[in-house]
C-alpha cells in the first residue's frame, strides 16, 4: 500500500498537482511566522481519519521533530509539515522515513478535506 500512495504523490509531484483529497490544487498558504523549516516531503496521503507523510531521514527523524501546521483556507484544511529538530545522524534512509497524525491529532474531523502545503522531493534515482 506504502508504494502505490508514494507512487500517487510522485506522479502528482511531476505533474503540479497536490496529492489531496478530492483531487483539487493545493491552496498555499503563508508559511511566515511558521515554527522550524518548511520540510520538502517525498509523499503524502490521506485517509478518513489520517495523514500519512514520508519525509527524509539520515537515520534519526522521529515525529516528533516535525510538526504539522493546520491552516483553514475556505472550506478545506492546509497542512504545512515544518521541522523543528534537526537530524544529525549519518546513515541516510533512501526511502525516507513514514509519520503519520490522526485527524484527531489535528484538530479535524473525519473525512475533511485535507491538502499540503509543502513541495514534494522526489528521491534520487
Amino acid at each position: 500500500m506504502r508504494a502505490v500512495f508514494k507512487s500517487m504523490a510522485m506522479i502528482a509531484a511531476v505533474s503540479g498537482v497536490a496529492a489531496c483529497a478530492g483531487g483539487a490544487d493545493a491552496p498555499s498558504v503563508s508559511t511566515a511566522g511558521m515554527p522550524g523549516a518548511l520540510e520538502s516531503i517525498h509523499a503524502a496521503a490521506f485517509t478518513k481519519d489520517a495523514a500519512v507523510f514520508w519525509v527524509s531521514s539520515n537515520g534519526c527523524t522521529r515525529k516528533e521533530d516535525l510538526i504539522p501546521i493546520v491552516s483553514i483556507k475556505g472550506a478545506d484544511a492546509v497542512i504545512t509539515l515544518r521541522r523543528l529538530d534537526e537530524d544529525t545522524c549519518k546513515e541516510p534512509l533512501v526511502d525516507g522515513v513514514e509519520l503519520k497524525w490522526s485527524f484527531e491529532e489535528l484538530g479535524l474531523a473525519p473525512g475533511s478535506p485535507v491538502s499540503v502545503n509543502n513541495p514534494y522531493q522526489l528521491p534520487q534515482t
